[in-house]
């Protein structure tokens, strides 16, 4: 007999087309782990964003799978923070409807970063294609010293 039916009980699918016979993250309740289906889901409030400087500039991405421009913010503050914030709502839920699953993330993310001095405040410029958000900042020209050469007598 295999473990994981002793484990997380015998909960087979009636389903031959489900290639997982057993639901094993709905069994985490029978060991005692808290599993929440309420609304707002922690893992959208963690969005994650790469920060990458090129010579030219500063480059941010954010995934942000299924969210569309007019429910992102970028914010430019004080002091030189870059402020990415936004909001999933909840899918509206209707009385006759029964749901089996809910994994897609819910609720606001904010993320912040403080830019550096070189960084072209008033040339900041975002996209988004395919649920990516990419904003650029510009950076200042570093300004190369003027060198004279000095011819050595002899």
């Amino acid at each position: 007999m295999s473990l994981i039916p002793r484990i997380f009980g015998d909960r087979r699918s009636s389903s031959m087309f489900d290639p997982f016979p057993m639901d094993v993250f709905d069994s985490f309740k029978e060991l005692g782990f808290p599993v929440s289906n309420s609304g707002e889901t922690s893992a959208f409030a963690n969005t994650r964003v790469d920060w990458k400087e090129t010579p030219e500039a500063h480059v941010f991405k954010a995934d942000l799978p299924g969210l569309k421009k007019e429910e992102v913010k970028v914010e430019i503050e004080e002091d030189r923070v870059l402020q990415i914030s936004g909001e999933r709502n909840v899918e509206k839920e209707d009385k006759n409807d029964k749901w089996h699953r809910v994994e897609r993330s819910s609720g606001k993310f904010m993320r912040r970063f403080r830019l550096p001095e070189n960084a072209k405040m008033d040339q900041v410029k975002a996209s988004m294609e395919n649920g990516v958000l990419t904003v650029t900042v510009p950076k200042e020209q570093v300004k190369k010293p003027d060198v004279k050469s000095i011819e050595i007598s002899g």
